[in-house]
């Protein structure tokens, strides 16, 4: 009782004759894909860096309000900061901030940031809002100009 596995090549007895292979074997081509898969994964967050946007002016749809009056973070163009209208030397914002959220459940923040504001100042309300054990953080901006 004999049992054949497939196609293959080799030496056909009844013939007198030596066979052609007429299958494709993709494990090499699977081999392949896999490893450019995985370059692929690795660089593509590496590419999108560098990139120019203009971030003030976008068009989005407005967030959800809760119950409480959100926590707003204002620097104006000058490097001011406002915290629910109320100005202090950007510098005491890791202190101030945890005082705020003490007693709140809702820990989110908004910033506001001039478009002339420095990147490097928005960063530093950043930091310090992460300090104080914020969650999520919102940037507000304008909705773009109507054309007429």
């Amino acid at each position: 009782m004999g049992m054949s596995t497939g196609g293959g090549g080799g030496w056909d007895d009844e013939l007198g004759v030596d066979t052609v292979l007429s299958e494709i074997n993709v494990t090499p081509f699977v081999d392949v894909m896999l490893v450019l898969l995985v370059i692929f994964m690795v660089t593509a967050p590496l590419m999108t860096q560098g990139v120019e946007v203009n971030l003030p002016r976008v068009s989005a749809s407005n967030l959800e309000q809760t119950d409480s009056q959100p926590v707003i973070v204002t620097v104006n163009a000058q490097g001011q900061c406002f915290v629910l209208e109320t100005e202090f030397p950007c510098a005491e914002l890791g202190e101030r901030l945890p005082a705020i959220y003490e007693n709140r459940t809702d820990k989110s923040l908004f910033v506001r940031g001039d478009v002339e504001t420095t990147y490097g100042q928005l960063m530093e309300v950043l930091a310090a809002g992460r300090k104080a054990g914020i969650i999520s953080v919102g940037l507000v901006t304008e909705p773009p100009e109507a054309e007429d």
